[in-house]
């Protein structure tokens, strides 16, 4: 009841709380400029330092606090609790009513629900501490990429904060490519549009503006609300914040949150293979206890065994071993400058069989350089730099690498031309109409002090074309003919040829503002010149070609750029490719057609953001595991899509955002790295799956055969829980085992059938020794010890216990021998030792493990469980059961690769 009123007082307080954050968001929407400074305690220049403390201890951090308890408790329940710990600790609370609550005071024994613990302990604890090891990692190197935002406050004026830092009445600038970093009234915008689709599910961009607005909406239906995990697509404002973490929308939803991620591929395989090993376990418990109490009589004695059986057959370190494997994966990675958002990323990336990149960044130094500033006759002129340059540094949005290079190519040769110097500084800016995807190209408008106006456009060579209706040629301005576009396309694409990027630099005197300044006033302009960039490629990127393609992985380029500085770039770095398609191609294509095409084809140019989602999306309907690399806006819908996104840290955030790995240095080589280290990680999760499966379902061929002709146990309870244990902490090397060379060159996918193929295939030939064993110590070894009299032969109950004690004794350490070298058998096709050497942790704790309980029957503590020591000839036949096992082994691991192509 107590719960129950605390739940529904803090429902109450809730709803009382987003009444008001969403009435203050209807205030301040519906209020001028003006008095939302005053609602919200700030200015034209932003807050001073008082009021910036003052709004944060009223309503705190910038930060969302999502409904999930990551808690070092719940951190530490996750790494305990999974559905092998829970059939062992079930197997626990039945062990304590058979071993300690229903035994008699003289026979209470705590020795197996002791060692069933430890089992849970060292898995639950070896998980947690991998887990928080990667997760540390990944903070460390998260540090170093803090999202920010450009805020306006008092005294500092204009800087890049910490999204955190963001309080309430701040001033922050937006731009094309920014998150919102808080619910926000936007106080000026210019062609701003923003995708709401993470709030509103619309893929509809929303036009946001400034005036004050009276309406019976929403809030989100507001235009001239921005709200937090919104993005910017194309336009720039100023909004102030209204409300900030758990106040937002966003918040608000993450509050409300209480559900896991979708389950991916690889997690679904996991499990799938998983339940299949519960539900053989499910299946052949109660069949060996049957068996065994109707054979011997003894039901508690045949429980106590089943029990044991079960605890043999659960994989309880499953969980550890996948987590382990995942983990040390990211810490490598981590090593390797490369963020792994999520360690399902990691085998991701060894599965993934084609690269989508864009062009820039990627297979160029993203070092852009400009190169050379033309008139239309492609001679050098710096009237058209001016003009790049007014543009560029006048513009308030997003600068890139090209509005970069223009600024320091001016600044360079600023001293040697006066007029660039002069250009610096008889101009202001009036108005501008920002840089958008669909236009590609921005205009500024701008006035000297004589008051005449210029509006100055750049752009892609073909957009400037449409909006030109003249062309400055040989000192006159002429009108832009057909014959005119054909001479200037034909110089362009020479440039292009030559791997140059080219923008085309036009402007109008005095023009006529439509309103305010807009899209619209974009049109007969002059046509000025070129401004050619050279952004040259890797040095690195022809050995990482070569590598990736070594690796299985096909490199596919889907890039903005246009066909001819597309096909110098790759040319130049070694990507064969018959034909490069168009986005214009692309597009009238069915997505049949469409798939059908893009597995044959390598490069894809000038694609605008929706066709690169689209091929992604096809590509993965044909089966392929397909990671994509980008980090500009238009690459964020194809990092959502793909199987696995991975982005850098100098991306636009929408791109970090949606991107699974992070690379600290845009380089194809790390890449390479991490796919490799995905293979491995694949490869050791995959032996420990398989070799589990094949030797319970040999264990368990094993059991039935002695269950129905052994006139006793072949191992007593005891002992099988303990030959698990020692098994158990011996695998816990294994995702720090070698993988062979031949394994890494080809993507691995997921395939949860080859797992019971195998278990089929190899589980048996174990059993054929195990019955050998049993033939052995029934017929040779044990009667050694009893006069050479069989166990049916004996009438003395100390000789009959004496026979036991030698049989179970024999199987025990042969158990453990043939259980652990099968770990070495089954990790590689090849032959183990020679060809094949496991890694030193690997070698070390497998053969400690053989040592330690093949010594066991000739201690005290052997003695105190019932084992005696084995005579010197056991070893004799047990080393050729082992010669004669491996070759066996071998042999069916050669007519299993024939068949199947493969081992793992």
């Amino acid at each position: 009841m107590k719960n129950n009123k605390k739940m529904l007082m803090n429902t109450i307080k809730n709803k009382e709380r987003h009444d008001e954050i969403n009435k203050r968001l209807i205030t301040v929407s519906e209020s001028d400029v003006d008095k939302v400074y005053d609602i919200l305690d700030s200015s034209v220049k932003g807050k001073t330092k008082i009021q910036i403390k003052s709004a944060r201890n009223l309503y705190g951090d910038n930060t969302v606090t999502y409904n999930r308890d990551n808690s070092l408790f719940k951190k530490l329940v996750k790494a305990f609790i999974d559905p092998f710990t829970t059939i062992l600790i079930a197997l626990v609370i039945v062990s304590i009513f058979t071993d300690v609550i229903l035994a008699e005071p003289l026979e209470k024994d705590y020795t197996t629900v002791a060692i069933i613990l430890i089992m849970v302990l060292i898995s639950g604890i070896l998980r947690f501490v991998q887990e928080t090891r990667s997760g540390n990692a990944a903070e460390k190197l998260l540090e170093m990429i803090e999202t920010t935002a450009s805020v306006e406050r008092v005294e500092l004026g204009t800087m890049e904060i910490p999204l955190d830092e963001i309080v309430v009445g701040d001033i922050v600038h937006l731009s094309a490519g920014d998150m919102i970093p808080a619910d926000m009234r936007i106080i000026k915008a210019k062609d701003l549009f923003i995708s709401q689709s993470s709030l509103t599910g619309e893929s509809e961009a929303v036009e946001k503006t400034s005036a004050a607005l009276i309406s019976d909406g929403t809030a989100l239906e507001r235009n001239n609300l921005a709200f937090m995990g919104t993005v910017v697509l194309s336009g720039s404002a100023k909004g102030m914040v209204v409300s900030t973490g758990n106040d937002t929308i966003f918040g608000g939803i993450a509050q409300e949150l209480n559900k896991n991620p979708t389950e991916t591929i690889f997690e679904k395989g996991v499990n799938s293979v998983s339940w299949v090993l519960i539900k053989f376990m499910l299946v052949m418990v109660p069949i060996v206890f049957f068996i065994n109490g109707i054979t011997n009589g003894d039901w508690m004695g045949a429980l106590l065994f089943a029990i044991s059986i079960a605890v043999g057959l659960t994989p309880e370190m499953l969980p550890m071993i996948v987590t382990t494997s995942l983990a040390k994966g990211a810490v490598s990675m981590s090593k390797e400058k490369v963020i792994i958002k999520n360690l399902n990323s990691i085998q991701n990336l060894g599965s993934m069989d084609i690269l989508c990149t864009d062009k820039t960044g990627t297979l160029t130094e993203d070092k852009v350089k400009l190169q050379y500033h033309l008139d239309i006759d492609g001679s050098s002129d710096t009237r058209v730099l001016r003009h790049g340059f007014l543009n560029s540094y006048y513009q308030t949005g997003l600068k890139n690498l090209m509005d970069i290079a223009i600024i320091d190519k001016t600044m360079e040769l600023k001293d040697s031309d006066k007029n660039i110097e002069h250009s610096i500084t008889r101009y202001k800016e009036v108005d501008e109409v920002p840089f958008d995807f669909t236009r590609r190209r921005m205009s500024v408008v701008l006035e000297d002090e004589t008051g005449k106006t210029q509006m100055i456009t750049k752009g892609a060579v073909e957009e400037m074309l449409n909006i030109s209706s003249h062309v400055e040629y040989k000192g006159k301005v002429v009108e832009l003919t057909e014959e005119m576009k054909k001479f200037v396309l034909d110089k362009v694409r020479d440039l292009n040829n030559n791997g140059m990027r080219v923008i085309a630099v036009s402007q109008k005197t005095n023009p006529s503002p439509v309103g305010e300044f807009s899209v619209a006033d974009e049109n007969d302009m002059v046509l000025i010149g070129y401004l050619a960039f050279l952004d040259p490629p890797k040095e690195s990127a022809i050995t990482a070609i070569k590598a990736l393609k070594a690796s299985g992985v096909d490199i596919k380029i889907l890039t903005g750029d246009n066909e001819e500085v597309t096909r110098s770039v790759c040319k130049q770095v070694g990507i064969k490719f018959d034909k490069i398609y168009l986005g214009s191609d692309v597009e009238g294509l069915s997505d049949e057609e469409l798939g059908n095409l893009t597995e044959k084809i390598t490069i894809f140019a000038k694609m605008s953001p929706s066709q690169k989602t689209r091929v992604i999306n096809v590509l993965r309907d044909k089966g392929h595991s397909v990671g994509y690399m980008g980090d500009g806006i238009n690459d964020a819908g194809a990092l959502e899509a793909s199987d696995v996104g991975i982005s850098v840290d100098n991306a636009v955030d929408i791109a970090k955002e949606s991107a699974n790995v992070i690379l600290l240095e845009k380089d194809l080589m790390v890449l390479e790295n991490g796919i490799i280290e995905g293979r491995k990680t694949y490869a050791n999760m995959i032996k420990y799956i398989k070799m589990t499966a094949s030797s319970n379902f040999g264990n368990v061929l094993s059991v039935l055969v002695a269950s129905i002709f052994l006139p006793f146990l072949p191992m007593a309870p005891l002992h099988l829980i303990l030959l698990n244990l020692i098994y158990d902490i011996s695998c816990t090397a294994i995702p720090w085992d070698n993988v062979d060379k031949e394994f890494l060159e080809k993507p691995k996918a997921w395939d949860a059938s080859s797992v019971s193929k195998f278990m089929l295939w190899i589980g048996p030939t174990s059993s054929v020794f195990d019955i050998t064993t049993y033939l052995l110590m029934y017929f040779i070894i044990a009667p050694m010890f009893t006069g050479g009299l069989l166990f049916h032969q004996l009438t003395d109950p100390k000789m009959m216990a004496l026979y036991i004690a030698v049989f179970q004794a024999g199987w025990f350490v042969e158990s453990m021998w043939s259980q652990t070298l099968v770990i070495h058998m089954i990790r590689t096709p090849k032959i183990p030792f020679i060809q094949s050497r496991a890694s030193i942790q690997l070698t070390l704790l497998t053969f400690a493990g053989i040592a330690l309980l093949t010594i066991i029957p000739f201690t005290s503590f052997g003695a105190s469980i019932d084992l005696t020591p084995l005579p010197k000839i056991y070893f004799l036949y047990l080393a050729i059961t082992i010669i004669l096992y491996m070759a066996l082994a071998t042999i069916m691991k050669k007519l299993y690769v024939k068949k199947y192509k493969e081992l793992l």
